[in-house]
C-alpha cells in the first residue's frame, strides 16, 4: 500500500499558513514547526499536527537543521516545504533531507548550489549569453581582495551575501573608507541570516527598475515562465510593493527578458519554482542579478493574473506529476497589485512595532486577498520579520487596480501596534507612482517629502 502523504512546512506565519491550505485543497496533511515565540501563531492552529523545534531565535529554531529534519521523520512527514528565507536556500539542509529520502518541495541541493549561489549564477548567465551586471570573478575571500575588485570595477559597488535573499546581507559602498566597515558587517549579517558569510562584489546600478520573471519546471523535461513582476519599490532593499504586469515594460521587451529567463532555467534544467531577477537601466537594457530558488513573497500577483496555483504546481511538481499548463496556455489578465504590510512606524525610519494585536478588521469584496497569520488578541513576537500580512488586488487595468488598493488599505484596521498601512495608502496616491515613474530608489525620496511636510 502506497505511503500517505504528508507535508512538513519548515516556516512560519503567513508562508507557513499559505502552503497548509494549498496543502489541503490536495488532500495531503500538513505539519507545522513552531518556536517558542510562535506557539500562538496560526500555522500552528491551522495544521493537522504542530511541533516545536527550539526557542525564539532563528538559529535555535527555524534554521537548526537538525530540528527540522527529526520533526519530519519522527511525525512521518515524507515531504517538507521550505517557503522562503530561512533553510529554503540551504544546499547542505536539502542534501541532508535528500539522503533522509525526504522529498524537498524545491530544487535539488545541487541546483541550489549551483544557481542558487549568486557568484556561481552569474558566472552561468554569462556562459549562456544572458548580460550582467559588471562584478567579482567569484567569492571575496577578504577585505583586501574586496577593495581591489571594488577599484577595479568603480564605485558605488553593492556588496552582496552570495547565500542571500530578502533584502539581507547586501551593503552600497560608494568609497574606500566605507568599504572596510560595511564588507565585515555583511559577513556578520550573511552568517546570521543564512549560516554562510560568503560575499561577492557587482558595480551599483544608479536608479534601476528591479524586475522578476517567474520561472517554474518539472521533471518530465517542461518549464514556463509566467511573466514579469515589478519589485522596484523597496525600503532598505527590502521589497514593499510589487506588481505585475510592470508599467515600464514594452511587449519587446517582456519577451526578451522572458526569453532570457526561460533559456538559463532550461540550462540548468531546473525543476519546481524560482525567480530569475534582472535590474533594467533607464535606457531599457536589462542585467541578470540572481535567481531565487524557491517561491517568493510576492507570488499571489503572478497567481492573480495568470489564475495559476504557484505553491498547488510546487507540492504537484515534486511528487513527480507534470505541470498541468503548458507555456502556450500561460497569459497576462489584467493588473495585481501587492502591498506588504509590515509592523513598523513608517513615518520613523521603518522602527519594527511588536507587541500584542488588540483588532482586526480585514479589507475584502471582488479582486481582493489577504494572505496572513495574524488575527484579534495574536501578539506579534519581535525575532523575525516584521512582515504581518500581504494584500493584493487584481482589476483589469492598473489604473482600476491602483484605485481597488487605496479602498482596500483605507478600509485595513490593525489596532494595538504601529503598521505601514498610512504610508502605503499615501504611496498609492503619489502622482509618480501612479504615473509608474517610479524605480529602487522611489521610496528614499519620498521619505524625505513626507519628513518635510510634517516639518511644516
Amino acid at each position: 500500500m502506497p505511503m500517505k502523504n504528508k507535508i512538513l512546512i519548515a516556516n512560519r506565519g503567513e508562508i507557513a499558513v499559505r502552503v497548509i491550505r494549498a496543502a489541503k485543497e490536495l488532500g495531503i496533511e500538513t505539519v507545522a514547526v513552531y518556536s517558542t515565540a510562535d506557539e500562538t501563531s496560526l500555522h500552528v492552529k491551522l495544521a493537522d499536527e504542530a511541533i516545536c523545534i527550539g526557542s525564539e531565535r532563528s538559529k535555535d529554531s527555524y534554521l537548526n537543521m537538525n530540528s527540522v529534519l527529526s520533526a519530519a521523520i519522527s511525525t512521518g512527514c515524507n515531504a517538507i516545504h521550505p517557503g522562503y528565507g530561512f533553510l529554503s536556500e540551504n544546499s547542505d539542509f536539502v542534501e541532508m533531507v535528500e539522503r533522509c529520502n525526504i522529498t524537498f518541495i524545491g530544487p535539488s541541493s545541487k541546483t541550489i548550489a549551483m544557481i542558487g549561489d549568486k557568484a556561481s549564477a552569474r558566472e552561468i548567465a554569462k556562459q549562456n549569453g544572458v548580460p550582467i551586471v559588471e562584478g567579482s570573478d567569484g567569492i571575496i575571500e577578504n577585505v583586501q581582495e574586496g577593495l581591489k575588485t571594488a577599484k577595479k570595477i568603480g564605485y558605488p559597488v553593492m556588496i552582496k551575501a552570495s547565500s542571500g535573499g530578502g533584502g539581507r546581507g547586501i551593503a552600497i559602498v560608494r568609497s574606500d573608507e566605507e568599504f572596510t566597515s560595511a564588507f565585515e558587517r555583511t559577513s556578520m549579517e550573511a552568517e546570521s541570516s543564512f549560516g554562510d558569510k560568503s560575499l561577492y562584489i557587482e558595480k551599483f546600478i544608479e536608479s534601476p527598475r528591479h524586475i522578476e520573471i517567474q520561472i517554474i519546471g518539472d521533471t518530465h523535461g517542461n518549464i514556463v515562465q509566467l511573466f514579469e513582476r515589478d519589485c522596484s519599490m523597496q525600503r532598505r532593499n527590502q521589497k514593499m510593493i510589487e506588481e505585475t504586469p510592470s508599467p515600464i515594460l514594452s511587449d519587446l521587451l517582456r519577451k526578451k527578458i522572458g526569453a532570457a529567463a526561460l533559456k538559463l532555467a532550461k540550462a540548468i534544467n531546473y525543476v519546481n519554482a524560482g525567480t530569475m531577477e534582472f535590474l533594467v537601466d533607464s535606457k531599457g537594457n536589462f542585467y541578470f542579478i540572481e535567481m531565487n530558488t524557491r517561491i517568493q513573497v510576492e507570488h499571489p500577483i503572478t497567481e492573480a493574473i495568470t489564475g495559476i496555483d504557484l505553491v498547488k504546481e510546487q507540492i504537484r511538481v515534486a511528487y513527480g506529476k507534470e505541470l498541468s499548463f503548458k507555456q502556450r496556455d500561460v497569459a497576462i489578465h489584467g493588473h495585481a497589485i501587492e502591498c506588504r504590510i509590515n509592523a513598523e512606524n513608517a513615518m520613523q525610519g521603518f522602527i519594527p512595532s511588536a507587541g500584542k494585536i488588540t483588532n482586526v478588521v480585514f479589507p475584502g469584496g471582488i479582486g481582493v486577498r489577504m494572505d496572513t497569520h495574524i488575527y484579534p488578541g495574536y501578539i506579534v513576537p519581535p525575532f523575525y520579520d516584521s512582515m504581518l500580512a500581504k494584500l493584493i488586488v487584481h482589476a483589469p487595468t492598473r489604473r482600476e487596480a491602483i484605485k481597488k488598493m487605496r479602498v482596500a488599505l483605507e478600509q485595513f484596521v490593525i489596532e494595538g501596534i504601529s503598521t505601514n498601512i498610512d504610508y502605503q495608502y499615501l504611496i498609492m496616491h503619489n502622482p509618480d507612482f501612479i504615473k509608474g515613474q517610479y524605480d529602487t530608489g522611489f521610496i528614499a525620496r519620498f521619505n524625505m517629502l513626507v519628513e518635510a511636510k510634517n516639518r511644516e
